[in-house]
């Protein structure tokens, strides 16, 4: 038995524990840290877990899961660091921050697994990057991965493309619930109620979505077999790519990958 301590409970420390329970983990295998006693005190109630200070945390824990905000970063491993246990394995979460960083606050040899992760941890769907620091071995990652693949995928990946891969599946739910904000919209201009509209649109979303990871077809093949010649799909098409759309996805995510990247340079010299 593994017992793991997610240290800051927000939006995605709280993903977690509710992923690893949905896929197997037992409430008493699982600690957080909260520092908003009322929300600490709500979610030890709902996920029947163990609100704990860092001290403790790492006193009773093989694996720290670090899931606060970037920002938030210096004061804990300010905290960590004289606590940790020996040999215990550290897991961030942090976007855009480096397992340097880590390795340079916490005492010689911790080993550290850098992930990007995202919300649909929520629902088990999760896509998840990990990446092994200089003192993380092949039995580090398989048990990281162990532990992820409960609410979602796994791939592996070089430290160096961490920053691409945040901007790509981290930010990336959010692009497509954008998008489905935008044609939810669409329909209420066309006449259809909201109601309405957001059934059609979600449910597209999740039979499209489908069709891609179960088949072996390029996006391309599967968009071309919906678009007829003169049809409605192809004007569509013709509109968005006036509009730039395609310009405009690429142009954002290249600004989410140099903003993570930005995060990660404003501790180097932390």
């Amino acid at each position: 038995m593994t017992t793991i301590a997610v240290l800051g409970a927000g939006k995605i420390g709280e993903a977690l524990l509710s992923g690893l329970l949905q896929g197997g983990r037992k409430a008493h295998e699982l600690l957080f840290t909260e520092k908003h006693p009322q929300r600490a005190e709500e979610l030890a109630k709902q996920y029947g877990t163990e609100a704990v200070d860092v001290a403790v945390a790492a006193a009773r824990a093989e694996v720290l899961v670090v899931a606060v905000k970037p920002q938030d970063i210096e004061p804990l491993l300010d905290e960590l660091a004289p606590v940790i246990r020996p040999g215990a394995l550290v897991v961030s979460l942090c976007a855009g921050l480096p397992t340097a960083l880590f390795e340079r606050r916490l005492p010689e040899g911790t080993a550290v697994v850098r992930v990007m992760p995202n919300t649909p941890m929520l629902v088990g769907e999760a896509m998840s990057a990990i990446s092994a620091g200089r003192h993380a071995g092949p039995e580090h990652l398989d048990l990281v991965e162990e532990l992820l693949s409960t609410v979602g995928r796994v791939a592996r990946v070089p430290e160096s493309q961490q920053d691409a891969v945040t901007a790509l599946s981290g930010s990336g739910p959010a692009y497509f619930f954008y998008l489905v904000e935008a044609m939810i919209d669409a329909g209420i201009l066309l006449g259809i109620p909201r109601d309405l509209a957001g059934q059609l649109i979600i449910q597209s979303a999740v039979g499209a979505a489908t069709m891609l990871a179960q088949g072996d077809q390029h996006p391309v093949i599967l968009r071309e077999a919906v678009t007829s010649p003169a049809g409605t799909t192809i004007m569509a098409i013709r509109e968005l790519e006036k509009h730039g759309v395609r310009a405009a996805f690429l142009a954002a995510i290249e600004a989410a990958r140099d903003r993570s990247a930005e995060l990660g340079q404003a501790h180097q010299d932390g």
